[in-house]
């Protein structure tokens, strides 16, 4: 599903939050274990923790070893949230992973897990691994020998981020060995996912293509990935179709002969004929986002949107060939690789993006133009019109944002110097009890003044 349809639109789901992604929403896990495979994750989970019913081995995974913050130490598995907040996050199942803190870089341990599980499993049947790597997240931190490659990159980001990749790689492929050694591979399927763009400020690199991560400028947005699997009917192949994160829910359930309901509103499509033959995708659109909360655009309105959609709220929209996006666009510049280098030309004041004032509108032929260097949305004003009305559109369908305020029961501290659930049911069944009991005591209270 779309961020509009879980409530998720806005930013990420904080530490100290009380949120996680619906119960309501089911889960791949929970869909595939229907048709009797087992589960397993291992890595970031970042979808919520605050109650126990978040947890991964609540929402589909038999096993659960990794971390549930967004971000954290590669070696410690410690991440403070603000000073004085800090906690340990490594989990195996419901439990802190204290046995396992032992200085392991965390792309190298998660992979021994990996091994583990495929070592102790039938090949003969079916499983589903999801491995989350850590990598390639802040903080920047690698194993020294990674790091011989690449000593001829100036920018102290860059190289770090570098020897992180190549540990990573490592990684990828001692996962393909494995499924090899314990005989999963011939009817395997291994994809290759990502989340969003990378960050050229910690590392990354989204070159030639526009802005950064937390943008809807395609740097932001646009990831690759692939598959990889002795099932698919055209090897070798590139796919150059719209492809969307909320396909993978529908493509797998139904390889693995699932049911999907039918009264589950889905925003993903069944794309595996697109990847393995290469024929059109299902997909005519994308909804990037719809972000009510987020800074408002300063220009944006109502009048600028034809009457038919605010633009002081920041969205993007994908329809065919067409690319609209209005609102605040955070992060505009391109950034060439090695821009912050110490030494050497510097291209990328060349490419700072000098505000046009009172922008809140632009669209691109996103096919011809893949670098968003060229606005058509003077030239195209009927093309607008038709995004913003789809935009409008999908947007009747959201759901209300769940960005709750941050929870001082969530402090570690609190919690044994662990990140982990802190809000408990019998807590809240006492204070509605509570509050019954207050709201029988002042119904007394009233009769007796009415009396």
């Amino acid at each position: 599903r779309y961020q509009i349809h879980t409530g998720l639109q806005h930013s990420i789901i904080r530490p100290t939050q009380p949120n996680c992604l619906p119960l309501d929403n089911v889960t791949l896990p929970q869909k595939l274990k229907e048709v009797g495979y087992s589960t397993h994750m291992v890595g970031k989970w970042h979808l919520g923790f605050y109650r126990r019913e978040c947890m991964p081995t609540q929402r589909g995974f038999d096993t659960f070893f990794g971390s549930l913050l967004g971000s954290g130490d590669y070696y410690t598995h410690f991440k403070c949230d603000s000073p004085g907040i800090c906690g340990y996050d490594l989990y195996e199942n419901d439990n802190a992973a204290w046995d396992h803190d032992n200085g392991i870089y965390s792309t190298q341990m998660y992979t021994q897990k990996v091994q583990q599980i495929l070592a102790s499993h039938n090949p003969r049947k079916p499983i589903f691994l999801y491995i989350a790597y850590q990598a390639v997240h802040s903080p920047l931190q690698a194993p020294g020998k990674y790091f011989e490659h690449y000593r001829s990159i100036n920018n102290i980001n860059r190289r770090r981020y570098a020897a992180m990749l190549a540990c990573l790689d490592e990684a990828i492929n001692n996962v393909t060995l494995a499924l090899k050694r314990y005989g999963y591979y011939e009817n395997s399927i291994i994809i290759y996912s990502s989340d969003n763009g990378g960050q050229p400020m910690a590392g990354g690199s989204n070159w030639p293509l526009r802005g950064s991560k937390g943008t809807y400028w395609e740097g932001g947005i646009r990831a690759v990935g692939f598959v990889h699997s002795p099932l698919l009917k055209n090897k070798g192949s590139v796919c150059k179709e719209l492809v969307h994160i909320t396909d993978w829910f529908p493509t797998l359930i139904t390889l693995a002969e699932g049911q999907i309901d039918e009264d589950i509103q889905l925003d993903g499509y069944d794309i595996w004929e697109t990847i393995s033959e290469g024929r059109r995708s299902p997909r005519v659109d994308i909804l990037h986002n719809i972000d009510p909360i987020y800074t408002k655009a300063k220009n944006g309105s109502w009048a600028a949107g034809y009457g038919i959609w605010n633009t002081a709220i920041q969205s993007a929209i994908r329809v065919n060939h067409w690319k609209l996006l209005t609102g605040n666009p955070g992060y505009s510049d391109w950034v060439p690789p090695q821009a912050f280098s110490n030494t050497g030309p510097n291209r990328w004041h060349n490419e700072r993006v000098s505000w046009s004032a009172g922008k809140t509108v632009w669209l691109f032929n996103i096919t011809a133009d893949p670098y968003e260097r060229v606005d058509l949305s003077a030239r195209y004003p009927d093309v607008v019109k038709q995004l913003l009305r789809r935009l409008s559109q999908f947007n009747k369908t959201a759901v209300p944002v769940r960005y709750p305020p941050k929870d001082p029961r969530s402090n570690p501290k609190l919690n044994g110097g662990v990140w982990g659930p802190w809000f408990k049911e019998d807590e809240k069944k006492k204070k509605s009890e509570k509050s019954k009991g207050a709201s029988k005591q002042k119904k007394s209270k009233n009769k007796k003044k009415a009396n």
